[in-house]
C-alpha cells in the first residue's frame, strides 16, 4: 500500500520582510563600501564585510524558503534544499578572503597611519545603524517561527553592534585625532567576523557530509525508539540533515511477536516528532529476532541476525524507501514509513 507524503509547506510565511531587509541591507552595503574608500576608513570597510555576512544570511534564508516550494523530481528526489549549504560554503570562503585582506591592510596602517574623514565615517555608520534597526524590526516576528529567519535576525543584530563600534571609533578619532583607532577597530571587527564565518561553514560542511544535525543526540534517539513497547532491537540507525533545519532518520526496527507493524510504526513516528522534531522518517519494521534485548548503544560487529542479511538491504538515501527483507512478512506491514505518522 503506497502513501503520498508531501513535505512542502503550504504557505511560506515572513518572506516579504526578508525581501525588504535584503533590499535595505544590500543597498547600504554598496553605500558603505563606497564610503569606506571615500573616507579612507578601514573600520568602515571592515564593517562593510560584516554587513556582507548579513546580506549572505538574508539571501540564504530566501533561497531556502523559495526552493522549499520546489517539489522533488526524478533527479533530485530530496529537492534542492542543500543549495543552502553550498551557498554558505562559497560565500563563507569569500568572507575569509575579505577578512584576510582587512587584517593585512590593518597591519600596514599600524606602521603608517593615514588620514581619516571621521565626519563621513560617522554619518555612514549612523545610517548603517538605522538600517540595522529597521531590518531587526522586520525580522523579529519571524525569528521565533523559522530557523532561517532567526539566523538572519541574529546576523543583523550582531551587525548593529558593529555599527555602534564604528560610530564610537569615529567620535574618538574626531575628538582625539588618534589615527590608530581606525585599524584597531578594523582588526576587532575582522576577528569578530572570522569565527562566525567559520561556524557557518562548519555547519554547511556537516550538512553536506550528512552529519548528525546540530544539537541532536543519536544515543538519545536510539533510547527513545527502544523504550517503545514492542521494540526488540534497533539497528542501522542513521540521522542526518536534508538542510540546516530539516533532520531526517532511517532505521531498522525489530518488533516482538504479536505486534502490529503499522501501529508500531505510527507510535515510533509520533515519539520521534514529539521528542526530536524529526518528521522525515523511514522505518523498516522487521519480524526476525536480532537480539535478546534492545541495545541502546552502537550495534556490535558480532551481532547475529537470524535469517537476515544486511547485504540484501539498499541503504541509498536517494529513493528514501526500504523494503523489508524478512521472508516471514510481506504486504503493508513490512513496508517502511516515510514522513509524518498517520493516525
Amino acid at each position: 500500500m503506497g502513501h503520498d507524503h508531501d513535505h512542502l509547506p503550504s504557505e511560506i510565511r515572513h518572506e516579504k520582510p526578508l525581501w525588504w531587509a535584503l533590499g535595505l541591507t544590500t543597498t547600504f552595503l554598496v553605500v558603505e563600501v563606497v564610503g569606506a574608500f571615500w573616507t579612507n576608513s578601514l573600520a568602515l570597510l571592515s564593517d562593510a564585510a560584516h554587513m556582507a555576512t548579513d546580506t549572505l544570511a538574508l539571501m540564504i534564508a530566501l533561497v531556502a524558503v523559495r526552493l522549499s516550494r520546489r517539489p522533488p523530481d526524478a533527479k533530485r528526489t530530496y529537492g534542492y534544499a542543500r543549495l543552502e549549504a553550498l551557498g554558505a560554503m562559497i560565500n563563507g570562503g569569500m568572507l575569509f578572503v575579505v577578512a584576510a585582506y582587512i587584517l593585512w591592510e590593518a597591519i600596514a596602517r599600524f606602521r603608517q597611519p593615514q588620514e581619516i574623514a571621521s565626519t563621513g565615517m560617522l554619518v555612514i555608520a549612523a545610517i548603517g545603524l538605522g538600517i540595522n534597526l529597521i531590518s531587526m524590526r522586520l525580522l523579529r516576528a519571524g525569528s521565533g517561527e523559522s530557523l532561517n529567519v532567526k539566523g538572519a535576525y541574529l546576523e543583523v543584530w550582531a551587525d548593529m553592534l558593529g555599527s555602534v563600534a564604528v560610530i564610537i571609533g569615529a567620535l574618538l578619532i574626531r575628538w582625539t585625532g588618534w589615527k590608530p583607532i581606525d585599524p584597531i577597530l578594523a582588526v576587532l571587527i575582522g576577528l569578530w567576523v572570522l569565527p562566525r564565518t567559520w561556524v557557518l561553514m562548519r555547519e554547511a560542511i556537516n550538512v553536506l557530509l550528512e552529519g548528525v544535525p546540530k544539537g541532536m543526540d543519536v544515543h538519545a534517539v536510539r533510547q527513545t525508539l527502544c523504550a517503545q513497547p514492542g521494540v526488540v532491537n534497533v539497528h542501522d540507525l542513521h540521522v542526518w540533515a536534508l538542510a540546516s533545519s530539516t533532520p531526517a532518520l532511517t532505521a531498522h526496527v525489530v518488533m516482538a511477536d504479536g505486534i502490529d507493524a503499522d501501529a508500531l510504526r505510527r507510535v515510533l513516528g509520533t515519539a520521534l516528532h514529539e521528542a526530536f522534531d524529526i518528521d522525515h522518517v523511514t522505518l523498516q519494521i522487521e519480524a526476525d529476532h536480532c537480539g535478546d534485548s534492545c541495545s541502546v548503544g552502537s550495534p556490535k560487529a558480532g551481532d547475529a541476525h537470524a535469517g537476515h542479511d544486511h547485504g540484501d538491504h539498499a541503504h541509498g538515501h536517494a529513493d528514501h524507501a526500504h523494503a523489508a527483507t524478512d521472508g516471514r512478512r510481506t504486504g503493508p506491514d513490512a513496508q517502511g514509513h516515510h514522513g509524518h505518522p498517520h493516525p
